[in-house]
């Protein structure tokens, strides 16, 4: 892992790196999606299935889960485990339901009414990563806001782990830790595919799959290409890169734990970025050797080796000044504040996705159970772009009622305006009700 002098010159470069690693479009990629999207709006479950058995090794018979198999999953499931997303989910909600909007009404004395009515989208697609990489806690962080929303039905799709049956042929079946959580969450149906054609056909909508509104969640660049390429047709949540840890360090910081919180991010991927920031030299040495002590015991430690020699770095800054500026051009999805009283330094903070604060706040308890979104802004999108929320499943009406007494009124500057932008026909909506 490299470290930095803050010079106005070496941060930059490395920065600008990082900006062209996130930036970087691979054409390769974008071409094979887009065939993906043609065949599958012209194809339907033809073209989806073909793509399942030729990217998974199979496809199942039937792609939805029914809701009997859900339950099964759910109840079958680790008691702990279980437990553990029950808490998760009751934090989840606390927090969600306290962003609800309420729209509103405006009356004026002349009888015109303005207003504003806020209501869940009608249907909405959540992509979950599964098979090998399963993650139960994405469904939850998902779902949960929607269903605050007032989202109508929520349709989950998760590729199928695909394995070998006693006599060599390859089946597939949905992970049932994937399963439990979508039980858990109120998800309405779930479907067994994956991938780019999983994204089309929840766009286009096909003989099986229901067509949607929005689509959210993570995948892999093949599923984030889709639906950055799909968005327009269907709104999306936002165009997910490689994950990313910033934490800002002072003296009193313990190495061990920064160590342990820059890994974990690490580890999600060769291209996830982990960068800590510090006036003290002392803690960049203790954290460079704690980061080789700890990486012998971990099991993903070749993917995080890579991650830290790559696309991370430590930066000695001149002080805590210089820190929180790097900390707001960066703007990173996870920003740790590993300092003496954090909270006096959280409303100095303008660009982050999530901000964890101090010793026993570590990033990966916002990941799982705090109830803060762990779907987040990233690649410096958090400067102008916010978590999931219930925010993001809504959609917002307006409206407008004026008596005939208030339009007289207001008459003479609406076709003013109207005549001055050569919208006569405009102007002529508005004359004719007074001739």
């Amino acid at each position: 892992m490299k470290v930095i002098y803050t010079d106005k010159q070496a941060e930059f470069q490395f920065l600008d790196e990082m900006n062209r690693r996130a930036g970087e479009v691979n054409f390769s990629v974008s071409e094979s999606v887009l065939g993906i999207l043609k065949d599958v709006s012209m194809k339907g479950d033809k073209a989806v299935r073909e793509y399942g058995e030729k990217f998974d090794g199979a496809c199942p018979a039937s792609f939805e889960i029914s809701k009997d198999e859900m339950k099964k999953a759910y109840d079958a499931a680790d008691e702990r485990f279980r437990n553990a997303l029950i808490h998760a989910k009751e934090n989840i909600t606390r927090y969600h339901e306290q962003q609800v909007q309420k729209g509103y009404e405006l009356k004026k004395e002349n009888g015109v009414i303005l207003g504003q009515i806020i209501r869940g989208l009608n249907r909405v697609g959540i992509y979950v990563p599964g098979g090998t990489a399963a993650y139960p806690s994405t469904v939850l962080m998902n779902a949960i806001p929607a269903k605050i929303a007032g989202v109508e039905e929520i349709i989950m799709v998760t590729p199928p782990l695909v394995e070998k049956d006693d006599t060599g042929n390859l089946t597939c079946r949905a992970n049932p830790d994937i399963l439990a959580a979508a039980c858990l969450a109120g998800v309405d149906r779930v479907f067994l595919s994956g991938g780019a054609q999983a994204v089309a056909a929840l766009t286009y909508g096909t003989e099986s799959f229901p067509r949607v509104d929005k689509i959210v969640g993570p995948g892999n660049i093949y599923v984030a290409t889709a639906k950055k390429l799909l968005f327009g047709q269907v709104d999306i949540d936002m165009i997910a890169g490689p994950s990313e840890i910033l934490i800002l360090a002072d003296e009193t910081a313990n190495p061990r734990y920064l160590a342990a919180d820059l890994m974990s991010q690490a580890e999600h991927d060769p291209l996830s970025s982990a960068v800590l920031l510090t006036r003290s030299e002392a803690i960049a040495k203790n954290t460079l050797n704690e980061i080789e002590l700890q990486l012998k015991g971990l099991d993903r430690k070749d993917v995080i080796r890579q991650s830290l020699e790559n696309c991370s770095a430590i930066m000695v800054c001149s002080g805590m000044e210089e820190m929180l500026e790097l900390a707001d051009l960066i703007a990173p999805e996870h920003l740790e504040l590993m300092v003496k009283d954090p909270m006096d330094y959280v409303n100095k903070i303008k660009n982050a996705g999530s901000v964890f604060c101090g010793d026993y706040s570590p990033e990966p308890l916002g990941d799982y159970l705090a109830g803060t979104n762990h779907v987040l802004p990233t690649s410096g999108t958090a400067r102008f772009s916010s978590p999931l929320g219930v925010y993001s499943f809504v959609k917002k009406m307006s409206y407008t009622c004026y008596t005939r007494d208030a339009l007289a009124q207001d008459k003479d500057d609406i076709i003013t305006i109207a005549e001055k932008e050569g919208l006569g026909a405009h102007a002529n909506s508005v004359k004719v009700r007074f001739e």
